[in-house]
This record gives structure tokens, sequence and C-alpha cells, in this order.
């Protein structure tokens, strides 16, 4: 890793998250011809495009995940597996029940005014699949949809080439409550959630990470059902001080870089002496990582430990970057952690490490990257469910009201408003 000295100049160090946000026109190009296709084609689109990119054999495998390969899936997962997934399960799930926002009421003489939350009918959550396997996915988004009472979950993943899906996904996905499985991925999966097929009826929303494709096929169906956000490249800025120990931060380092090589990991750092040491030991630790050469790529490209004055002006330069993960590593972690304006989870003290959030701790893992945490925040319980404004108004209440109503309306020469009010207190 690359050691600087913090010159001032904020903008170059929230370049190296921001920089990479924008999608390759020729991705979006080729979502636009998948996604036209499957909305005119349907079945048919879905089926060629598995063909080409996942399962050959689509056909005869079949799109939807049966019962049978469920009851199979459970006795491939070991023990240990799956006692660690309804661990995180149960987790997930209590930190996102307190989420829950409840309906509520006011009267004011002849006026009452009600927001009433509903759950989506039905969601489609993506994971990434094939050659990966992601349970921790599977949870993240299915459980805080199952909270807010979603009776419909459906999940697309691609099948590997036999068509078959990790077992653990699919252990995932049965303790979960998803209530639909198919082996599909890509640009075409996100096309038959959003216009629905013969075989897989429309869902309101579509939630979970993906590549380029995937990313760029959300975009573009956005307003013809909702998404959660799109996310780029993962990220991890850490803030260390002397107190830190630099095979932690190290570890933490590695533990970003090694999902691809376009992630980010930043360590501020408040001396000399600490970088160095932060980079001898992510020397020693990538020698025997068992995903080196990406990690040791994206280090390479993205990673840097940049030496700042004090913890404050690291502060400063984490909510200009508004990190994905961002992780407090000083003398009053938690005092620190209070001057954060923008990340999307925040990881305070040696402890609490950025691996440990992406599975077991209960929090949800899909956060917004690329600076977006300036307004947008995790995954949870309210990105599933909707609320209306409710409206009773007594004929006496109206009387007083209707006055004020008719004088904005005539302000903004809406007159048919202001007419709909006036029919009303001029005719008893």
């Amino acid at each position: 890793m690359r050691i600087l000295e913090f010159t001032g100049d904020e903008a170059a160090v929230h370049a190296l998250i921001r920089r990479r946000h924008t999608l390759d026109p020729g991705v979006v190009t080729r979502a636009q011809e998948i996604l036209a296709a499957v909305e005119r084609d349907g079945d048919a689109a879905v089926l060629q495009y598995t063909r080409t990119y996942d399962c050959p054999d689509i056909e005869a495998i079949g799109m939807r995940v049966n019962s049978a390969e469920i009851r199979a899936a459970y006795k491939a997962v070991p023990a240990d597996l799956l006692r660690a997934l309804r661990k995180a399960r149960a987790n997930v799930a209590r930190y996102h029940k307190k989420q829950m926002p409840r309906s509520w009421s006011m009267n004011d003489t002849g006026l009452r005014l009600e927001q009433r939350f509903m759950p989506l009918a039905r969601v489609g959550i993506y994971v990434p699949g094939g050659k990966a396997a992601y349970p921790s996915t599977v949870i993240m988004n299915a459980v805080p949809a199952s909270i807010a009472g979603v009776k419909e979950i459906m999940m697309v993943t691609p099948a590997g080439k036999d068509g078959s899906i990790s077992p653990a996904v699919l252990v995932a996905a049965a303790e979960c409550g998803v209530t639909e499985i198919y082996r599909i991925g890509g640009a075409q999966a996100v096309a038959a959630l959003a216009f629905g097929t013969a075989t897989i009826r429309a869902v309101d929303k579509i939630t979970g990470p993906g590549n380029a494709y995937v990313a760029a096929a959300k975009k573009l169906v956005y307003g013809t059902v909702g998404i959660d956000m799109i996310a780029g490249p993962t990220e991890v800025v850490v803030i260390a001080d002397e107190t830190a120990d630099p095979s932690f931060v190290a570890a933490d380092l590695i533990a970003q870089a090694e999902h691809d090589q376009d992630a980010t990991a930043l360590c501020l750092v408040t001396s000399r002496t600490l970088a160095s040491r932060i980079e001898a030991e992510v020397a020693v630790q990538l020698e025997k990582a068992s995903r080196s050469l990406i990690a040791r790529t994206s280090l390479e490209q993205n990673g840097r430990i940049i030496i700042v004055p004090s913890v404050n002006v690291a502060v400063e330069l984490a909510n200009t970057i508004a990190p994905e993960h961002l992780e407090i590593v000083t003398r009053q972690a938690r005092k620190v952690s209070r001057a954060i304006r923008n990340a999307g989870a925040i990881f305070v003290g040696r402890w609490a490490t950025e691996a440990l959030g992406d599975y077991v701790a209960g929090p949800n893992h899909t956060l917004p990257t690329s600076g977006t945490a300036r307004f947008s925040s995790a995954l949870n319980v309210m990105d599933f469910l909707t609320f209306s404004n409710v409206i009773e108004c007594s004929k006496d209440h109206f009387m007083k009201l209707a006055p004020y109503g008719e004088t904005l309306a005539r302000a903004e020469g809406l007159t048919g408003h202001a007419a709909s009010m006036a029919i009303r207190r001029t005719r008893r």
C-alpha cells in the first residue's frame, strides 16, 4: 500500500472512492438491449440469455428451484454452517424488529389525520451466484422484508453451468422466508422481476447487489419498480491512532480488498510510525491470504495509508468521503464516532471489525457506496413498507379550514381547486 501525507486537499482523497461510481456506457447499452428483449419476449429471452451466460441446460432443468432441491440442500450443509446461518438470521431479525414503525393518528375536533404503514406485496431479491456463494446476502435482504410483512419474497440467483445453486444459499433462503427461488441472474433476471414473464410475476421492488450489468439494469428499471440502491465497489475507511493494533488494522484492510480488484481500503493514521507498521503488516498478511492476488491488486490500485495531523482531521475527511464502512480504532472511539455525519455503517473500537458486521452483528450490510451515504442509508425495514396519509374531516371543521384553502388555491391560479371547496361551503 502507498503511504501519503495529507496536504489539505480533501477532494483528492474522496475522489479515491467516488471516481468509480459511474456506469460504463457500453454496459448500460447492453443492459438496455437485454431489458428490451425480456420485456418483449418474456421467458424465451430469459432462457436464451441464461443458456448463453450461465446454464446451457436451463430449459431441461427448469428456472424454478423445487422443494426437493431445498431438502437436499439441508442435507448438504454442515451442522456448524447451519448453526451459523441461524445465529446470523436471529441477530439480524432482532436488530431489524426495532426498526418497525407503527401507524399513528391524531384528532383535532373534527379533523382526524393518520399515517398508515403497509408492507409491499411482492419483492425480488438478487443474490450473486455462479462461482461464489453469498448466503449472508440472502439474510440481509430477506429478513427485513419478512419483518415488514411482505408476503411474497422472490429470489433470483445465477446457477452454475450444471444448474446447481449453493446449498448454503438455498438453506438461507428457506430459513429466512423466501417463497420462490429462480436460477437466473444478470440483467435478464432484473428484467424478469421488473416486467414479469409467464413464469415469473413482476414485483414491486428489487433489492440486492450484483455486477455492473445488474447495477445498470436496476437503474434502468427504476420507476417501473422500486430499487434499494445502485451499489458501487465496496469500500472501507479506517481511522487509527497509536492505540490501534497494526495487525488488526491490516487484516481489516485486506478483508475489504479481497472482495474484488475495484474495492477501496483507506486508512487515516496520526503518525508515520503507525503508517509504516500497518504497511509492513499488510505485506506479511498478504503472503498468507488465500485471495492475495485480488487483495494485492486492489490495495495497489485503490488502497492508501494517509497520514493526517490529528483524529479531528481524520473525522473531517471521513465525513467528506462518506464511506460505506467506517472503522474507528482510537482513544475514546465512541466519542469520536459521535462526530461522524456521513457513513453507511460505523464500527467503534478494535473488536467491532467490519467483517463481524457483514455476517452476524445484526445491522444490515447492504450499505450506500461511492459517497452516497451523504443522503442515503442502509437497507432496512422501511425499504419494504409504504405509508399512506389518511384524512377525515367533519362538516364543521371543513367550514373553518376551507376559506384558507380557497385563498391559497386562488393565489396559485388553480380556480378549480378553490371551487371544489367553495361549492361545499355554499351548498349546505
